[in-house]
């Protein structure tokens, strides 16, 4: 009997700012670095416009540390930053924000990162940038662009099954302190409509990777005047975080969505 070969592949994960890849990605690295392909974290701002309380001045070091601490969690081989300031909450942080970068030169940048690493698979973010943060909806842009002057063979763009994060919702609101903003009606237009998804991974047995991925992000626990995301969903008891975090979705660029949903980030790549 011949026994099937798994091929080791590469596949690049692309963020806006330090934290994002433990809310979004986390289980789908952890579960890629498992099986043993490579997972490369590429991260286009420094975060140094996020809420903390106590950071102190460099919030963009700490910031810097705590996502190395996350990529150890989540088993990544190799960590990059593209080079840019975070844009804050509307864009309009001062200095090189990436949200104001020029799209052609920020996608040759991670175009010749796809190039060294021989990328199999990018993921960046949907059309929408998940809730619309202006540096979220740049990934989208500088993702696109870069993965075709690469030659990457498939684009994941990250996203949430929106009806099920609304569904979510309804149960998080039993959840003392649940941020103010985190409500149906803000949310009914973030991420992606079901019919739009391509890819459903069950990453329940890698929440626990998720769950170190999210405590290292320490600094984005606290601050500012209202209760933090990542600190509520930390809250969470470990069967509860299960299930709310135990599947990640992508929509394939290029696919037609069909049903059942695929259960691998690598099944387009043809290897």
């Amino acid at each position: 009997m011949q026994l099937a070969v798994r091929v080791a592949q590469t596949v690049v994960v692309f963020h806006a700012h330090p934290d994002d890849e433990a809310l979004l990605t986390a289980g789908t690295m952890a579960k890629a670095a498992s099986e043993g392909h490579r997972v490369v974290l590429v991260v286009a701002t420094d975060g140094g416009a996020g809420l903390s309380a106590d950071a102190g001045a460099d919030l963009a070091g700490r910031r810097r540390a705590e996502l190395h601490a996350s990529a150890r969690a989540l088993g990544c081989a190799r960590v990059e930053f593209l080079g840019y300031q975070d844009s804050g909450p509307d864009g309009s942080a001062p200095g090189n924000a990436f949200a104001r970068a020029d799209v052609e030169e920020a996608a040759r940048r991670m175009a010749d990162l796809l190039v060294a690493e021989r990328a199999d698979v990018l993921t960046s973010y949907d059309v929408t940038g998940g809730y619309g943060h202006p540096d979220h909806r740049q990934v989208h842009r500088v993702g696109a662009r870069a993965a075709t002057l690469a030659g990457t063979p498939v684009l994941l763009e990250a996203t949430v099954d929106r009806t099920r994060l609304l569904r979510a919702v309804r149960v998080l609101r039993l959840v003392p302190g649940l941020p103010a903003d985190l409500t149906a009606p803000r949310l009914r237009t973030a991420y992606a409509p079901r019919h739009l998804l391509t890819h459903r991974i069950d990453v329940s047995a890698f929440t626990g990777a998720k769950r170190a991925a999210m405590a290292a992000h320490a600094s984005q626990a606290t601050g500012g005047s209202a209760a933090r995301t990542l600190a509520v969903f930390l809250r969470l008891p470990r069967p509860l975080f299960r299930r709310v975090f135990g599947y990640e979705w992508y929509v394939e660029v290029g696919r037609s969505p069909a049903r059942p949903l695929i259960d691998s980030i690598f099944a387009g790549t043809g290897r």
